[in-house]
């Protein structure tokens, strides 16, 4: 990655219409092209749709595998029922924390793009929004959003 560039996250559910996902995969491209990077997490559907466009070196996808201790206790702050999550569950949820936050947790994505079923916070990708709305990060939601690459 370049420092120069700006970092969005492309994320969504793994049901997200095919339709939308070749949109988000348009917008992918279109993003790369204008020097964005992109953070995901390499899950079916929403996730998928926007790796696809995007070279090796244009992408992070993170993993499950990635989760350190810091992840987690930032998951914790924002999952609203934690403790009914197994080990697994945790840490495809903790990995929320490094597409919005980066590797550190504390540089944020410019913006997200996704698409959840209900227009909301909801499914895994409602962690990420959580976690989006407590740093003020824009989400442009594609079942809510006609996102341009103008907008940005």
């Amino acid at each position: 990655m370049n420092d120069n560039q700006f970092i969005y996250a492309g994320i969504g559910s793994r049901e997200t219409p095919e339709a939308i996902c070749n949109k988000m995969t348009k917008i992918g491209f279109l993003l790369y092209q204008k020097g964005y990077f992109l953070y995901s997490g390499g899950a079916d559907g929403a996730d998928k749709a926007f790796a696809l466009s995007v070279p090796e070196t244009g992408k992070k996808i993170w993993r499950p595998s990635d989760v350190t201790d810091e992840a987690i206790e930032l998951a914790k702050k924002f999952h609203p029922n934690w403790a009914t999550l197994k080990p697994w569950g945790q840490n495809l949820i903790a990995r929320n924390g490094f597409q919005i936050l980066g590797p550190t947790l504390k540089t944020p994505v410019k913006f997200i793009v996704c698409w959840t079923k209900d227009g909301k916070a909801s499914g895994g990708t409602g962690q990420a929004l959580r976690i989006a709305q407590a740093y003020n990060i824009p989400v442009y939601n594609l079942f809510n959003s006609n996102f341009s690459t103008e907008e940005i």
